[in-house]
This record gives structure tokens, C-alpha cells and sequence, in this order.
């Protein structure tokens, strides 16, 4: 599995992955409105690195890396249980350059187990658009 930056042709991928995925993921959300494109809003100057595994793009990352923080974190279906968010997520840690951050939707409880397993500990609760989350943080060791 190669984790490489996003290049302009994978933006079809991505787009169709952050639609599906977030769609698939919050049963609870309020859909109405959400399309492919939103993907560019919700990553607007963030790095974004993407799960290569022999040439099909598998999943990604984004990370706004002027604060450490871990945006979205998506793996396409057919590549679930395959290692892909454990890789982009120690991809990641090895960018940051102090404790790394993310807001995880407390409804998500798959994500939530998924990222105290990495290591990640929860801070605090807030609120959001989306619904309640957990700000969570990962200091290197």
C-alpha cells in the first residue's frame, strides 16, 4: 500500500468517496442538499493523502496542517478491514508536528473505538452542524 499526496485526478474518486462514505457513515444526518462537491469546501487548502494499493485509490486523508488537525478520514467499502485507515492514520501522525487534533461525531462510535485504538484520547464534547462530537487528541510518543 502506497499513502501519496492527492493529485488533481484523483479529485473524482474523492469527491464520490467523501459523499459516500459520509452518507453510509451518518445514518442520523440531515442528507438533503450534500453532493460530490463538497468534498472541495471541506478540504479547501488542506494536504490530502491518498491509499494506493496496485493502483486503485482505496481511501483518504485530509489534514489541516497548520493546526495538526485530522479533517476526515474516509475508506472506500470494498477496502474496509484491510489495513487502509490504520495506514493513513499513521501516515498522518508522522506529519504532525506537535499533538495532533480531530472532532469525531459522538454518534460515529465505530470511528470513536477506531481512534482511541490508534491512540487518540478524548479531550472534550462540543457541538456542531453535524451533531455533538468528540475533540480528540493524539500526542506523539
Amino acid at each position: 500500500m502506497l499513502i501519496r499526496p492527492g493529485h488533481p485526478s484523483d479529485l473524482p474518486f474523492l469527491r464520490r468517496l467523501f459523499l459516500d462514505a459520509r452518507t453510509a457513515s451518518w445514518p442520523w444526518a440531515d442528507k438533503r442538499g450534500w453532493a460530490p462537491e463538497d468534498f472541495d469546501a471541506a478540504t479547501k487548502d488542506e494536504q490530502i493523502w491518498v491509499a494506493d494499493i496496485d493502483g486503485h485509490r482505496a481511501g483518504f486523508a485530509s489534514v489541516w496542517e497548520i493546526d495538526n488537525f485530522l479533517h476526515n478520514l474516509f475508506v472506500a467499502p470494498q477496502w474496509q478491514g484491510h489495513g487502509v485507515g490504520s495506514a493513513l492514520l499513521r501516515h498522518v501522525h508522522t506529519t504532525f508536528t506537535s499533538t495532533g487534533a480531530l472532532k469525531c461525531l459522538v454518534q460515529n462510535e465505530s470511528a470513536l473505538h477506531f481512534y482511541q485504538r490508534h491512540g487518540w484520547h478524548t479531550e472534550a464534547r462540543g457541538s456542531s452542524p453535524e451533531g455533538d462530537y468528540w475533540l480528540m487528541h493524539y500526542r506523539p510518543s
